[in-house]
Order: structure tokens, then C-alpha cells, then sequence
């Protein structure tokens, strides 16, 4: 269902005292069709987003793809001042040519493809240059 239309609402038989009641009928009709739209939006595609008994945003209508405006950075700022993250973190790999070209900022992490004297390893942005962390052992139990 498509989410109502404000376009759709049309108030100029309803604003005066002196408009004809019949007329009104209509507007008053195409007002309730978009209010339906709104409501039935709910938790469904084109709509908005329910939130469940805990104010939170169910799994199910929660997107796999999160992407910021052209040209924004995608900011999350919890008011803990934590990003929990459950499972695993993917970095998507970088040369050290992709990362000297961005503009990076301190704090900045990234898995660099060939960033330790060729070898893989996990940079970190300290404000003027990208440093290297190194991979150590494979891990074991």
C-alpha cells in the first residue's frame, strides 16, 4: 500500500463558513482515502516503519542496506556513546592507493590489501597518515 499523498487533500470547500456542504463531500471523501493510506502504510512497503511493545523497529521491517545522501557521511550516535555490533564486522578491503585518496579522518579503521610492506593488515587514520596493525598468529583454542 502507498503512503498517503498530502497533494491528495484539497481544504477549498472546507475553509469558509459560507462553502456548500455538498461540495465539501468530496474533499472530505479524498481526505479519508489518504488518512486509510496513511494508516494501512503501516508496517508495510512505501510505508513507515511500526514500532513494537519495547518502541523498537521490528526485524522484519528494519532494511539490510542502510545509505547515506550523496555525499554524507552514515552516522550512528547512540546515546551510550556505543555502536554494539552482535556478531562479525566486515571491512570491505582497500588498497594503500584507495586510502591515501580518501579524506580520512582521525579514528578512521580499514582492512588494507597490501598496506604492511605488501601484506595484509588493519590501518587506523591518527590525523596525518594511515598506521599500520599488524596481523599476528592464526588464531587457535
Amino acid at each position: 500500500m502507498a503512503w498517503g499523498v498530502a497533494g491528495n487533500i484539497v481544504t477549498t470547500n472546507l475553509d469558509a463558513d459560507t462553502d456548500d456542504p455538498s461540495l465539501a463531500r468530496e474533499d472530505l471523501y479524498n481526505a479519508m482515502v489518504e488518512l486509510t493510506a496513511v494508516i494501512n502504510g503501516r508496517g508495510s512497503a512505501s510505508g513507515v516503519a511500526s514500532l513494537d511493545s519495547s518502541a523498537l523497529i521490528p526485524a522484519g521491517q528494519l532494511p539490510n542496506t542502510i545509505e547515506s545522501s550523496s555525499g554524507n557521511n552514515l552516522v550512528l550516535a547512540p546515546d551510550t556513546t556505543r555502536v554494539g555490533v552482535q556478531d562479525i564486522i566486515n571491512l570491505n578491503p582497500r588498497t594503500v592507493a584507495q586510502l591515501t585518496a580518501l579524506s580520512a579522518i582521525q579514528g578512521d579503521v580499514a582492512y588494507c590489501s597490501d598496506g604492511d610492506a605488501g601484506s595484509k593488515c588493519i590501518a587506523v587514520y591518527d590525523g596525518s597518515a594511515w598506521k599500520v596493525v599488524s596481523l599476528g598468529a592464526t588464531i587457535s583454542t
